[in-house]
């Protein structure tokens, strides 16, 4: 349902461009975002510009500049959302991104679209931080979680990871001491998570149509599913985390109802072993395999409708795929076996099939999801793998 963010009093919206002192006409905040409709009318605020030196005392001046130039009912109108609307922390923070381009362009001024970003976050919540050197300018935000292929640091036995470092592609941090801009902030004290309970409610008119096909003994099934590109906008700055992230992540709910159902009735007579044979051997077959370094160009992990959404994926997106179709269709107990170079699933049945995987005292079948050399049946692991270490990643218990 598409929904107004905040409507206050229509008025002519008259920014003022503070350094240079004169008035200029700007649009109201008016954008979609993800199904909802954002509009902001009759604001009484200044456009703060920015183009000095990246200095903590010139940041001080920006930010006091912000909190003079009207912009409070900006920061209530995005805390109002994320009340009525409770998105995750990865999803809110595309709306204070979205806020800050309409306002400040990234193209026209990066460092002050980054100011623009930080402000926002920190006004409304979270513990965010900034660190300069030179003209780079990094944005940092408070977060518990493990991860991986993103700047971070620790301050008073807090972890604080980087939302922006995408953005300079890399940098070297012996040739750049950065250099932490100490403003206090009151509100800046929430701490920030990646975890996505669900997806946003796109417009019906967001998806299009993907046909999938596979073979199971002899039988030819085919699939038309229903995806939605913008998924890939969502995630495409979303950092390699722990596997917990991923494997937990829903699908939308569209997407939802052009597969579940479909598979739920394919599997409707065969017993539980047999249709999680089906489940493995459609995530392993439906798909083109794809190296991240050959799709991406680097380590990338899928969330299970990403695995859908792109033509090629890799062992670790197939187990993410797999082992949500197995938790949403039989909802059974599973590891997440991670080897040095694999990651597979394991499933606890009644009885176990083959070689089983102890873990805790309870008995489980490996389930690979990922193509091999030669087939590989319920409750075998390649060769290659056999005599592997593995780290159990994640535990699925439905107790």
């Amino acid at each position: 349902m598409k929904i107004r963010l905040l409507i206050l009093a229509i008025a002519t919206l008259l920014f003022t461009d503070v350094k240079a002192g004169s008035p200029r006409p700007v649009q109201q905040i008016a954008f979609e975002f993800y199904g909802d409709s954002i509009s902001l009318t009759g604001l009484h605020a200044s456009f703060v510009d920015f183009d000095e030196p990246l200095t903590e005392i010139n940041i001080r001046a920006f930010y006091e500049q912000m909190e003079n130039g009207g912009y409070d009912q900006v920061v209530t109108a995005l805390r109002n959302y994320r009340s009525d609307r409770k998105p995750d922390d990865w999803l809110y923070y595309q709306l204070i991104r979205k806020t800050a381009q309409y306002l400040s362009p990234k193209g026209d001024n990066y460092p002050r679209y980054t100011l623009y970003k930080w402000y926002f976050l920190s006004k409304t919540g979270f513990d965010a931080t900034l660190k300069v050197a030179g003209d780079k300018l990094l944005f940092y935000v408070q977060c518990d979680e493990q991860i991986y292929d993103i700047p971070y640091y620790t301050n008073k036995g807090k972890q604080y990871v980087c939302l922006n470092y995408h953005d300079y592609g890399s940098i070297d941090f012996n040739a750049n001491k950065f250099e932490p801009v100490k403003i206090d902030v009151p509100e800046a004290t929430g701490s920030f998570s990646y975890k996505l309970t669900h997806l946003p409610s796109f417009s019906s008119q967001d998806y299009v149509e993907k046909d999938l096909a596979f073979n199971y003994q002899d039988i030819d099934y085919r699939f038309k599913l229903k995806l939605n590109p913008k998924v890939k906008n969502i995630f495409a700055n979303y950092p390699v985390a722990d596997y917990q992230l991923y494997f937990n992540m829903p699908l939308s709910q569209t997407t939802y109802e052009s597969l579940i159902p479909q598979l739920r009735e394919n599997v409707r007579q065969m017993g539980t072993k047999q249709g999680v044979d089906y489940l493995m051997r459609f995530t392993r077959y439906a798909f083109l395999y794809q190296p991240d370094r050959q799709n991406f160009g680097k380590e990338k992990r899928l969330m299970a409708e990403q695995t859908l959404l792109y033509e090629g994926s890799d062992c670790e997106d197939r187990a993410a795929l797999f082992f949500y179709l197995v938790k949403e269709i039989y909802n059974l107990p599973m590891l997440v076996l991670a080897y040095p170079e694999h990651v597979t699933i394991a499933v606890k049945f009644d009885k176990p099939i083959g070689k089983p995987i102890i873990y805790n005292g309870e008995r489980y079948t490996i389930c690979e999801p990922t193509p091999q050399g030669k087939d590989v049946p319920l409750g075998r692991i390649s060769p290659e793998l056999q005599n592997e270490s593995y780290e159990v990643a994640v535990v699925y218990n439905p107790r």
